[in-house]
């Protein structure tokens, strides 16, 4: 009887077996994302490059663009109202962020508890996320109203004595921050919300035998729990605030004079008033950049992509 033998796989073929079942194993997951990806270079990734190849002419909106060089780039850095434009928008990302993401946080905690009384009052306080940002713009351009407004009776306790908050530059700007807040602290809650109930509960529970109360349960076990929601709630909003247009367009216009015009609404006036189409191309490509900077740096800083999960372990 003639032996059989069984010869095993070489190194060089097991690693090329390997490699062949794991590109088959990836080409189910780049499937999945082809849809995505195809979206994303149409609706972004196209109209960036077109914006970009726009930037270096000179273009009203209805003719032939015209190629003029670096001319816009060289202009908008010695034009002083995009950087005052930019101060302003960097003014507001940062209030926009002091007074929503403590708020957030808070009530995010708050809404983790199971009570049906929470359950109601979230649901009630969750209203602002299913309204335009336009509506919810005109609706309290129209309660600022220091005529017929409730501004008008509000507005001695804040040290307007005739309710006129708008009229006046530091008014105007803690209008924006208290409409943008009203409105996207919940969605923030949200985040925070999910995320304080997967806290696990034996953390709790040992607290409380160690004699814990509700503060040192919050500042040792909560917030550390939720740092890495901190990080992405914050990415959301330091960027999203580079964009607030509508909520200044309808509340201030940029007023009282120039006061509260950030760098979207100088973009939409060099385009759309002055028929710049090039210049207000070079505007809105430093918003981008800014806003991919801004995350990049916050991403490196907090050390987000070292974080491991809060559970690992448990």
């Amino acid at each position: 009887m003639a032996k059989r033998k069984r010869h095993g796989l070489g190194p060089a073929e097991a690693a090329a077996s390997a490699e062949s079942s794991v590109d088959k194993a990836a080409r189910p997951g780049l499937l999945w994302i082809l849809p995505a990806g195809l979206f994303f270079a149409l609706f972004a990734g196209l109209p960036l490059i077109l914006v970009a190849v726009l930037s270096f002419t000179s273009w009203d909106g209805l003719g032939t663009p015209e190629f003029n060089g670096l001319e816009n780039w060289t202009r908008v850095l010695s034009d002083s109202a995009v950087w005052e434009s930019l101060r302003i928008s960097l003014l507001l990302m940062v209030l926009c962020w002091a007074v929503q993401t403590p708020l957030a946080l808070l009530l995010g905690v708050w809404a983790a508890g199971h009570q049906f009384n929470r359950a109601v009052l979230s649901a009630i306080f969750f209203v602002p996320l299913l309204m335009s940002t336009a509506a919810i713009a005109i609706t309290w351009r129209t309660l600022l109203d220091p005529n017929f407004g409730l501004a008008a009776t509000i507005g001695p306790w804040f040290g307007f004595p005739d309710g006129n908050f708008l009229g006046s530059a530091n008014g105007a700007m803690s209008a924006i921050v208290a409409v943008v807040a009203w409105q996207f602290v919940p969605f923030h809650t949200l985040l925070f919300q999910s995320a304080a109930r997967q806290v696990p509960r034996m953390l709790y529970d040992a607290a409380l035998i160690d004699g814990a109360g509700r503060y040192q349960q919050f500042w040792h076990i909560t917030l550390p729990q939720l740092k890495n929601t901190i990080v992405i709630s914050s990415v959301l909003m330091l960027v999203g605030s580079l964009t607030y247009f509508e909520t200044v367009l309808i509340l201030t216009n940029g007023g009282p004079g120039t006061a509260t015009t950030v760098l979207p609404q100088r973009m939409y006036v060099n385009a759309f008033n002055n028929y710049e189409m090039g210049y207000a191309s070079v505007i809105a490509l430093a918003l981008v950049l800014l806003g991919t900077a801004l995350s990049l740096l916050i991403v490196r800083f907090s050390g987000y992509t070292k974080m491991r999960s809060t559970l690992e372990g448990m």
